[in-house]
């Protein structure tokens, strides 16, 4: 079901609110007291909001309400950024003075900054009076102020399961016993925890391990215990005596007599305790059960087992690596298919279903309760319409029940924080099986305002580092590989199925066939080669804060027509465009027009190989955060480049040498160089991470990389030629991270502990030396150009 993300907008728009700066309060002088108004309301519709995220599924006209909220509250956003534009835009003429801005200069805060003043107060009175159209319909809901416990649930499993209903888990039961049978050599209890992707099978396998006749044998106490909901250490001790001694009774007692009761009945038994589905992140409960648990003398006998979708919960409660289970066999998948589509043998009559079957199968990619779920659908059904429109159906948009596929993957989801379901959400923006790459990630993130405000001697890109590793944590993306700066990772097609479901209303993608958007989604994704126009369905769209069109290898040439098209309807509709994405775009150019998307942060023009020069109205894209020109050889930058002060993050391939200018960059952290011919001084003083990449002629990095003092990463790769960094590597002390991919002679002389320079580079915290060929760009496997 589609998700409003209206507590997180709440925050995020709060946020904006308390973090104006001090100017640009001054210039909604004219509309303090509606901006007071709007934050107050605000604040006493997010205190009762967790209370309507709970109510909505059973109450419709509330969940009508909260989506109006959602649109309200993101053109409140947009409003309250609109400061943020006029400040930067203000700054820029004050730095850059003209014929045409220097009556701003004079006047100074007279006539323009009464004319922004009221025409803010006038949308702000306006997003107030739409608050109040609600005001009753909300009051009416009876909503209470709560804390946030929409993590708490109960799912109940039991330890019993028939050894031949499962499947394809044989080795890793044996697995896992044979980590039951090593001995103990602490005095705490070991635990096992097995980790994986909701649906994968872990509490089928904890059950399997838990019933063979080696582990009762080994073990004369089994404890299983289905944990679920919250780590309530009273209900946990009430549970697992009731387990050892059903007759005692214990409903009445207190925490310190639960744990001497339990203390005596565990006292020199060797147990097997399974604790199922664990969720706590909480190390102190988690060490308080065990020192209930572990022996009062010698090693412990016993052993724990816990399940989780979370390596967070795994390092938590053990120093054990996990065990990572992953996905079935397509072949072992088929057969779990047809044991639950089929009555035993039936599927011998029917032939044409089984090939089907196959390739509904394909779509669940290893995970067994996706299997059980589609199975499940089909039983009984024989004909083949049927058997075709699961195959030809998104998982997210099938019939489901509780314990299916989708609502047990739906427990990661609401067990996540607010503002990582929101950024989860956006992932559904890119196709299945793609390649996600995490500064891409990040910086969509930041243009769109998902990430939390760093706190103090962070910064944005911190923020969201520790959103993906949360989500690399809890198993909800798979890191593919690290390059040092970065990484990039993919996601389960059944996660995505999931991102799909609760992003409806906030992302879309389209394509030739696409016949209806709701005109409030708020970013789009455009991947179809057959492309011939700019879809009709978009025109009437006016708040759209991201569109990407997806690259394609062989897109015809007419498609430039559509691009051309696309961006002149960027200009003309989504005033409040954050992200703009184009690679491998046959543009030949960009319109001049796109200097009035003043809120654009995110513009990705890399490959974009007939582009060679920007726009003059480019510098009026002030609060552009970030620009990745990779692969565009530019003949030059425009001298107004200076003016992006906002620029955080640059990317660029240029054939002459770097512009002037650019050390008035103040706010450049990143910049990634792509230089053939030269490459020339001029990089802003405060930058904090350069990647110098593809320069096949460079034999010689320049001295003023010394310059660099608040260097913090730099990344070489693909410099066949480059023989040796600079000499006073070590003169850059705040260099923490230095990666060589791909430079056979510096890879030689900066090798670890054997390179003659690797001395030069020992005082690097973190160094990366990747001794791998490339040609033109891309990498030799097993060195073969």
């Amino acid at each position: 079901m589609a998700e409003t993300f209206l507590f997180d907008i709440a925050e995020r728009v709060l946020a904006k609110i308390v973090h104006l700066s001090v100017y640009e309060v001054r210039l909604a002088f004219n509309a303090k007291t509606d901006l007071k108004k709007l934050e107050d309301t605000m604040i006493s519709i997010k205190a009762v909001l967790l209370d309507a995220e709970r109510q909505q599924h059973q109450n419709e006209k509330l969940r009508l309400c909260m989506w109006k909220l959602r649109d309200i509250f993101y053109d409140a956003e947009d409003v309250i950024d609109d400061f943020k534009c006029e400040a930067l835009r203000k700054q820029d003429a004050f730095n850059h003075p003209n014929i045409n801005n220097l009556k701003v200069r004079v006047l100074g805060s007279c006539c323009l900054p009464l004319s922004f003043s009221l025409k803010m107060s006038h949308k702000i009175k306006d997003i107030n009076g739409r608050l109040g159209e609600l005001a009753t319909e909300w009051n009416s809901f009876d909503l209470r102020q709560c804390s946030d416990n929409r993590h708490v649930f109960r799912r109940e499993t039991i330890s019993f399961v028939h050894s031949s209903d499962v499947i394809g888990r044989d080795e890793d039961k044996e697995n896992i016993i044979g980590m039951l049978m090593e001995p103990s050599a602490e005095r705490s209890v070991p635990v096992i925890p097995i980790v994986g992707l909701g649906g994968l099978g872990k509490t089928t396998l904890a059950q399997l391990v838990y019933n063979d006749d080696r582990v009762t044998s080994l073990f004369p106490l089994k404890i299983w215990i289905c944990v679920s909901e919250e780590f309530d250490l009273s209900r946990l001790f009430k549970l697992i005596i009731q387990s050892v001694n059903a007759e005692v009774r214990c409903d009445d007692l207190t925490l310190e007599a639960l744990q001497a009761r339990l203390r005596s009945l565990l006292n020199d038994r060797k147990f097997l305790l399974v604790l199922d589905d664990v969720w706590n992140e909480n190390q102190a409960k988690w060490v308080e059960l065990r020192n209930v648990l572990r022996s009062t003398d010698g090693f412990s006998p016993s052993k724990i087992i816990v399940t989780t979708r979370s390596l967070k919960v795994a390092s938590i409660m053990s120093s054990i690596p996990p065990y990572l289970l992953k996905g079935l066999p397509l072949e072992d998948c088929l057969t779990l298919f047809i044991k639950w589509a089929f009555n035993d043998g039936e599927e011998r009559h029917y032939p044409n279903l089984v090939r089907i079957g196959e390739e509904i199968v394909k779509k669940c990619k290893g995970v067994p309760l996706a299997v059980r779920t589609l199975g499940s659908l089909l039983f009984q059904k024989t004909g083949e319409s049927d058997w075709i429109y699961i195959r030809e159906s998104e998982i997210w948009r099938l019939e489901q029940h509780e314990n299916d596929i989708l609502p047990v993957l739906k427990l990661s989801y609401n067990h996540l924080p607010s503002h990582l379901q929101r950024c989860l959400a956006f992932l559904s923006l890119y196709k299945k099986d793609e390649i996600y790459y995490s500064d891409r990630v990040i910086r969509l993130w930041m243009a769109n305002g998902l990430l939390e405000h760093p706190k103090q001697n962070q910064k944005w890109e911190d923020v969201g580092k520790r959103y993906l590793n949360e989500l690399l944590s809890r198993c909800l993306i798979e890191k593919e590989k690290d390059f040092g700066l970065d990484f990039n990772f993919k996601m389960h097609d059944l996660v995505h199925d999931l991102a799909l479901d609760v992003s409806q209303k906030e992302c879309k993608t389209v394509n030739s066939k696409t016949e209806m958007v709701d005109e409030n989604v708020r970013h789009l994704l455009l991947c179809d080669q057959k492309l011939v126009e700019v879809p009709r369905v978009l025109e009437e769209m006016k708040n759209v804060r991201t569109v990407i069109i997806q690259a394609a290898s062989k897109r015809p040439k007419r498609s430039e027509i559509v691009d051309k098209s696309l961006i002149n309807l960027c200009v003309s509709n989504f005033k409040y465009l954050r992200a703009l994405e184009l690679t491998d775009s046959p543009l030949t150019a960009l319109p001049n027009s796109i200097g009035t998307l003043k809120h654009l942060r995110d513009l990705d023009l890399a490959r974009c190989e007939d582009i060679q020069k920007l726009p003059s109205s480019f510098y009026k894209l002030r609060s552009l955060q970030s620009l990745n020109l990779g692969g565009t050889y530019l003949k030059q930058l425009p001298d107004s480049v200076q003016r992006l002060i906002e620029l955080t993050h640059l990317e660029i391939t240029i054939k002459e040498c770097l512009p002037e200018g650019m050390q008035y960059l103040k706010s450049l952290r990143t910049l990634f160089l792509n230089l053939p011919r030269l490459l020339l001084q001029g990089s802003s003083s405060t930058l904090q991470q350069l990647q110098i990449s593809w320069c096949e002629n460079l034999s010689v990095l320049p001295a003023w990389l010394l310059n660099l003092t608040s260097l913090h990463k730099l990344k070489i790769v693909g410099c066949i030629n480059l023989s040796a960094l600079p000499e006073g590597i070590d003169l850059l002390s705040n260099l923490r991270e230095l990666t060589i991919d791909g430079c056979p002679e510096l890879c030689r002389r900066y090798r670890r502990n054997r390179g003659e320079d690797w001395h030069k580079i020992a005082h690097i915290q973190k160094v990366v030396i990747e001794d791998e060929e490339w040609v033109c760009g891309m990498k030799c496997e097993d060195g073969d150009g």
